[in-house]
């Protein structure tokens, strides 16, 4: 069974407050601006990353891995919608972004640090925020690579020049939460689990004085998923999803962020 048929993440967007970084010259002008996010686990996903992303102009080549991830949904891969945010204060949020105090930083809670969705880090097809739900573009599994050249428009340009760009991925195991969220409704859906809406990876993107990525980084995958031995995770938290997927397996896409 397919899960992305059934398996819908919203993502919102708010946004607050601007963060300047300073200039930094570039290493070649030439070969345009190179950043680099080391993306963190939040709310205990135990997950890992890095990603790189290559400017020129407005044409972005981004390279990223990633390991650690919730594995399987429905016997399938688990899809992890991803996008660099901006226009806030540029940086992921931390414990105390957890206003309710369910141990859980959800999406809107989080949202004020990194904003609203610019680009969306689709694996093929559309890149802007309308696209930002779609798990069909999704890269998906617990550990994947990811490499893509992508047009960005001026919001994401802009971002990531006055340092407020953030790479976040969405996408949490309910197993590996809080008893108190794992019951829990999402903030955004209420039909759905706030595990499949809440931010799993974070890391703020900062220009590099490096134009290309060191040997042994990050290998490319033209945005393909490899699944890795790091076992099933849902054996606490698969019937929460699943009882929430039958409300929506008519779906495929749950429309733009709000």
């Amino acid at each position: 069974m397919n899960a992305k048929k059934y398996f819908v993440v919203p993502v919102a967007a708010l946004a607050a407050g601007v963060a300047t970084l300073p200039a930094m010259p570039a290493a070649h002008a030439d070969s345009g601006w190179t950043y680099q996010a080391d993306l963190a686990p939040i709310n205990g996903s135990g997950a890992a990353g890095s990603l790189w992303l290559t400017l020129n102009g407005n044409q972005a080549t981004v390279t990223e891995e990633v390991n650690g991830l919730a594995q399987t949904f429905m016997d399938a891969p688990y899809p992890h919608v991803q996008h660099i945010h901006g226009g806030a204060m540029g940086m992921c949020p931390d414990v105390s972004a957890d206003t309710n105090g369910d141990g859980v930083v959800s999406t809107t809670e989080g949202a004020p640090h990194y904003g609203g969705i610019v680009t969306t880090l689709s694996a093929k097809g559309d890149t802007s925020p309308a696209a930002g739900t779609d798990v069909t573009l999704a890269p998906s599994g617990s550990a994947y690579t990811y490499k893509r050249t992508i047009t960005l428009d001026s919001k994401s340009v802009e971002a990531l020049k006055n340092g407020t760009a953030v790479i976040v991925v969405h996408g949490l195991d309910p197993a590996k939460i809080p008893a108190a969220a794992r019951a829990a409704k999402s903030d955004l859906v209420p039909s759905l689990p706030l595990a499949a809406t809440s931010p799993a990876l974070c890391g703020k993107l900062t220009r590099s004085q490096m134009t290309d990525m060191p040997s042994g980084g990050v290998p490319t995958g033209g945005g393909s998923t490899a699944d890795g031995s790091t076992g099933a995770y849902y054996a606490g938290g698969g019937a929460l999803l699943l009882g929430a997927g039958a409300l929506l397996a008519t779906r495929r896409r749950f429309g733009k962020q709000s």
